[in-house]
């Protein structure tokens, strides 16, 4: 099985989220600003690498996770995604897909934009850190329920998309 956090530049709330769902990030506590700034990729993935899936880790139950920048090709990547999963003949609960975007709010959203778009990243990375510590504990409930239904998969067939 394997995890796909997206959003869309894989540079904020799918590093997170993977971050908390293979342990990298606390659940009990925010974390604090350096814990955040060196995780893998964080606010570090260049336009061009939107599109390409990253390895993060493995959680407990040995289930590899990965973050993907989907920009505005949400749905032509889930599509081909879908198709690729088919052309394979992989079981479609095999893969879930989980939205991390919902989780950012206004000051990430601002920041992401200063710091990855227009290249400000002393303005922009602080103010992206800032947002997160806000909406942590959403991203922790996030992965928490993604938890649960890879949990749940074991005894049934799970939708392959977590939106």
């Amino acid at each position: 099985m394997y995890i796909i956090y997206h959003c869309f530049g894989s540079a904020h709330s799918s590093v997170i989220a993977s971050a908390i769902h293979v342990g990298m990030l606390p659940t009990h506590r925010i974390p604090k600003t350096q814990e955040i700034v060196t995780l893998p990729y964080y606010d570090q993935t260049r336009r061009e690498e939107i599109g390409s899936p990253f390895y993060v880790g493995r959680d407990e139950l040995g289930i590899e996770v990965y973050i993907l920048g989907m920009a505005n090709n949400k749905e032509v990547l889930i599509k081909s995604l879908d198709s690729l999963l088919k052309i394979y003949h992989i079981k479609e609960n095999q893969l879930i897909l989980v939205d991390s975007l919902s989780q950012i709010n206004t000051i990430t959203r601002i920041g992401g934009f200063l710091s990855r778009r227009l290249g400000l990243i002393k303005i922009g990375r602080p103010l992206t850190i800032k947002g997160v510590q806000k909406a942590y504990y959403q991203f922790v409930h996030l992965v928490e329920t993604v938890k649960d239904q890879v949990r749940d998969s074991s005894m049934g067939d799970p939708s392959h998309s977590f939106e």
